[in-house]
C-alpha cells in the first residue's frame, strides 16, 4: 500500500490565522530534519496494493505529542482531530481526517517490532549533537534505574480464576527516602543519560531484575567517565570500565566492619552531585510523561512507550537550552 498524501496545503489551511499558541511547537519541529528520520521508516507500509496508509513520519510525530501530553491512544485520536496545534505539528490539513486509536497503537508496536524505535533515538541524538545541543567531546554516562508499575499491579483474579498481573513485569524493593522498603510490581527503566540530562539509551526489564544487570548493555562505548550508585559497584564492572578505559566513578560502598575512609566519603559527594542528574531526569518523566505507571500489557509495548518518551523529552530539553544560549 502508497501513503496519503498530506503536504498539499488545502484553502482551509490558508484561511487559518497565524496565532501564537497553535505555532508553540514550531520551533521544536525545526529542531529536525526530519527527512532523516523518515527515510529510517520507508519500508513501512511500501506495497504497492492496498489502502492507502497514514505517512509514517506523521504517525511518528503523533506519538511524540502522546509523550509530551501523557494521552491514551484513544485520547491522541481526539486531540488530532480537534486540535489545531496537534494538527500543524504533524502535517494533517484541516480538510483531512485523523488515524483511529487502533491504528496508532498497531503503529507503534510495528515500530518496536522492527527496531525502528532505537534507530530513531539515534538519528535524534546525533542531529541534537551536530547542533552541539548534545556535548559528545569529553562525554560521560549517568547510569540508573526507575520502577514503573505494571498496569495490572495487584494479584486479582478474572472470571475464570486466572491472575490478572502481568506476566511480563515482576517485584521489586526499594528502600525510600523516609527509610522504609517499599514494594512494587512492574518493570525497571534501565537509563544512561549525560550530565545535561539527554537521554543516551534505555532499556526495560521486569522489576525483578537487579539494577546492575544491564549496565553494560546501556553503555555507549564512547563516555570516559561512568557515574552510578552503590548498587553498580562490582569487581566485574571494575574490570569492565578498565577494558574500555573508562574512569569509573561509582559510588563506594561501606560493608560491616569496613567503613568507608574520609577519603571515599569526598569522592562520594562529588560522585553524587553529578549522578543525581539522572534523578531529576527521572522526575521530569514520571511528573509529566506518566512514566510512573505503565499503560500497557507487556515489556515490549512498555519498552515502545519508555523509548517515545525518551524521544520527546530530548527534544523538549534541546528546545529548552536553544533558548538559553
Amino acid at each position: 500500500m502508497a501513503w496519503k498524501e498530506l503536504k498539499q496545503q488545502s484553502f482551509a489551511d490558508a484561511l487559518q490565522a497565524s496565532n501564537r499558541f497553535i505555532e508553540e511547537f514550531d520551533e521544536i519541529h525545526d529542531l529536525l530534519n526530519w527527512s532523516c528520520i523518515e527515510r529510517l521508516f520507508c519500508d513501512i507500509h511500501n506495497r504497492t496494493k492496498g489502502e492507502r496508509a497514514w505517512p509514517p513520519l506523521m504517525m511518528f510525530k503523533a506519538l511524540l505529542l502522546q509523550s509530551w501530553h501523557n494521552l491514551s491512544d484513544p485520547a491522541l485520536e481526539k486531540a488530532l482531530a480537534r486540535d489545531l496545534l496537534f494538527r500543524r505539528f504533524v502535517g494533517v490539513g484541516l480538510d483531512q481526517g485523523v488515524p483511529d486509536h487502533s491504528t496508532i497503537w498497531r503503529f507503534r508496536n510495528l515500530l518496536e517490532k522492527n527496531g525502528l524505535l532505537d534507530a530513531a533515538m539515534t538519528e535524534i541524538n546525533a542531529q541534537l549533537a551536530e547542533q552541539s545541543l548534545i556535548i559528545k567531546q569529553g562525554e560521560i554516562s549517568i547510569i540508573d534505574a526507575s520502577v514503573i508499575e505494571a498496569k495490572n499491579a495487584r494479584p486479582r483474579k478474572n472470571a475464570e480464576g486466572k491472575n490478572t498481573q502481568d506476566p511480563e513485569a515482576g517485584y521489586s524493593v526499594k528502600q525510600s527516602s523516609d527509610g522504609k522498603r517499599k514494594t512494587t510490581y512492574g518493570f525497571k527503566a534501565h537509563t544512561n543519560v549525560d550530565e545535561d540530562g539527554f537521554v543516551k539509551e534505555v532499556m526495560l526489564t521486569a522489576g525483578n531484575v537487579h539494577d546492575s544487570i544491564p549496565f553494560e548493555s546501556i553503555l555507549t562505548g564512547h563516555e570516559r567517565e561512568v557515574y552510578a550508585d552503590s548498587a553498580y559497584k562490582s569487581a566485574q564492572h571494575s574490570r569492565l570500565l578498565k577494558q574500555k578505559k573508562v574512569k569509573e566513578c561509582i559510588i563506594h560502598r561501606a560493608y560491616r566492619n569496613r567503613p568507608l575512609n574520609e577519603d571515599q566519603e569526598k569522592q562520594n559527594r562529588y560522585f553524587s552531585s553529578i549522578r543525581s542528574r539522572v534523578e531529576h531526569v527521572f522526575g521530569i518523566m514520571k511528573l509529566h510523561y506518566g512514566l510512573g505507571k505503565a499503560r500497557y500489557l507487556g515489556r515490549a509495548r512498555n519498552q515502545a512507550r519508555v523509548s517515545l518518551i525518551c524521544m520527546a523529552y530530548n527534544l523538549k530539553r534541546a528546545f529548552r537550552i536553544q533558548r538559553e544560549c
